[in-house]
């Protein structure tokens, strides 16, 4: 019976797909018809730009990325050392192969890599997911303190000033309301888990088995930070890591030196094209997201900096590639080094 529903849920799935994919198109093509008459991009300047973008300064941006990641691995040693001891360099591959995964397949295979991290160490997929969830809050909270700090350096008169200090609040407000998810969590696990077990077991007691069964292994990778010693030194890598996207975004723009509005940009008015662009991520669709992604942060380059249409739209095209493609190859080197199957890993991963 099992086997049967899977094989019902299959077809489903793909054309559940299916419909997304052509919905996507059909929306993309009405807007293109739409405002075909409106927009006026001279193809050949865009290309200008690309060609004449300084290949040292993009260099360098993919330098800072790739950095990231090894912070990340860093990280994550830090997260599960309670737990268990690894290595500063163990999961240097899993978070590239699964940030390779969300560049391929969009924002659902996130949760590729707390599932090839479990694998990895040996740990229960539950306690990764909690590993992650941690991640996301200091990711969350590291990105609002330098969003937040950035913008008291940014003058008044920046358009959409006070949209943007709303923005960086909205942020310290979720990072609160998750540090404090999770201290509940970490402080009444048990006893949450045993109200699921209750509550759900009307239902179906396997299935309040299960929710339990998830809460506490959501409690034990909360395990991660035992100590203020911990917390700080976490806090300072996620610190240090969202720096260096930071001034990877800097030098990306310093590329198109043809053009001063990018040319001449600041950390500080970087963060603004930073939030930006982490907004038109959230919800990424697979190939299609590229071009979204693209969309967001050109109509952010020239709203914010008045850059030139085509000059934004490169350097957006640009800062796609630094910041999701540049690691593509390298995550499939490290896919076919381990033997791992990228649409596979990240289909277990969904389930």
């Amino acid at each position: 019976m099992a086997d049967e529903a899977i094989a019902i849920e299959k077809p489903a799935a793909k054309g559940n797909r299916a419909l997304l994919w052509a919905a996507a198109l059909v929306i993309l093509a009405v807007l293109v018809w739409v405002f075909r008459g409106r927009i006026h991009f001279d193809w050949g300047s865009f290309v200008a730009q690309i060609r004449q973008a300084s290949l040292g300064h993009l260099a360098a941006a993919i330098g800072l990325i790739w950095a990231t990641y090894w912070l990340r691995s860093t990280r994550w040693m830090v997260f599960v050392s309670p737990v268990k001891k690894i290595g500063p360099f163990t999961t240097v591959g899993s978070q590239f192969i699964g940030f390779t995964a969300v560049a391929l397949f969009g924002r659902l295979a996130d949760l590729t890599r707390p599932y090839l991290i479990s694998r990895k160490i040996e740990l229960s997929i539950a306690s990764q997911v909690a590993v992650y969830t941690i991640e996301r809050m200091f990711d969350l909270g590291a990105a609002a303190i330098l969003f937040s700090g950035a913008l008291a350096f940014t003058p008044a008169d920046v358009p959409h000033h006070q949209e943007f200090v709303k923005a960086g609040m909205v942020m310290l407000a979720g990072t609160a309301a998750m540090g404090l998810f999770a201290v509940a969590i970490r402080v009444s696990g048990g006893v949450l888990a045993g109200f699921a077990r209750a509550v759900f077991g009307r239902v179906s007691k396997g299935f309040g088995d299960a929710v339990a069964e998830k809460i506490l292994g959501f409690r034990e990778g909360l395990q991660a930070i035992s100590s203020w010693q911990e917390f700080v030194i976490a806090l300072g890598i996620s610190l240090a890591m969202w720096t260096a996207i930071g001034y990877a975004y800097v030098q990306t723009a310093h590329a198109f030196q043809q053009t001063p509005e990018l040319a001449g940009l600041t950390f500080a008015r970087t963060m603004l094209l930073m939030g930006a662009s982490i907004g038109g991520s959230v919800l990424q669709l697979p190939v299609i997201g590229w071009f979204t992604q693209i969309a967001v942060t050109a109509t952010a380059m020239h709203a914010f900096f008045d850059a030139p249409v085509e000059a934004a739209t490169a350097c957006g095209a640009a800062l796609l590639v630094v910041t999701n493609l540049s690691i593509v190859p390298v995550g499939l080197v490290y896919a076919q080094i381990g033997k791992v199957s990228l649409r596979g890993v990240a289909v277990e991963s969904k389930q």
